[in-house]
């Protein structure tokens, strides 16, 4: 039988063999099948929505996946027109019988290894993100299920569904803009 080997970004291995190489780079060769994983998918196993966001990321910035997560969906650190859609998302769902999101909608839930999760169950949808950092290979990661419920969640995600991966894009990359401005300053030293 096969033994698992974990590496960072949330990827399995199966070894094909005992004489696989451990090193990543080996693999193509190595007959190593890589096997996503991701605390999104623990409650969310089979999501109506998902989509994976991968940036690189300078040397020296911290490493800390829950800051990372915090930075992310912070408002102050939010590109202004992201926050203009949240503005507009706040407005416009009571259109259609869905509550304003609370305050603290991406507050970390969990921190497990290198991803925090944040988790938001609705009448509309559930809600996933986990926002990983692998230190080694200098990505930051954002991986995202959503699960919708009824006409009202496929309604409101029509939109989102388009917006979605260019929202999170901007906000990764000004996260990575303003932590690696704060660690250059010695903020995290």
């Amino acid at each position: 039988m096969p033994s698992l080997h974990h590496y960072d970004q949330g990827v399995t291995t199966q070894k094909a063999s005992p004489n696989v190489p451990e090193h990543r780079n080996d693999g193509a060769d190595a007959g190593i099948d890589p096997v996503f994983r991701s605390l999104v998918f623990e409650s969310i196993p089979v999501p109506d929505y998902a989509d994976v966001i991968v940036l690189p990321v300078r040397t020296g910035t911290p490493t800390d996946a829950q800051l990372w997560a915090e930075t992310l969906f912070s408002l102050a650190s939010m590109p202004g027109w992201v926050r203009a859609l949240m503005g507009l998302r706040q407005a416009a769902v009571g259109l259609i019988g869905i509550h304003r999101a609370p305050v603290n909608i991406f507050a970390v839930a969990e921190v497990r290894g290198e991803e925090a999760l944040i988790s938001a169950d609705d009448s509309h949808l559930d809600f996933r993100c986990g926002v990983a950092f692998d230190a080694d290979a200098r990505l930051l990661r954002v991986t995202t299920a959503v699960r919708l419920k009824g006409w009202r969640g496929r309604l409101y995600f029509a939109p989102v569904r388009l917006l979605h991966p260019l929202v999170v894009h901007a906000m990764m990359a000004r996260a990575i803009r303003q932590l690696s401005r704060s660690h250059a300053s010695g903020q995290f030293s």
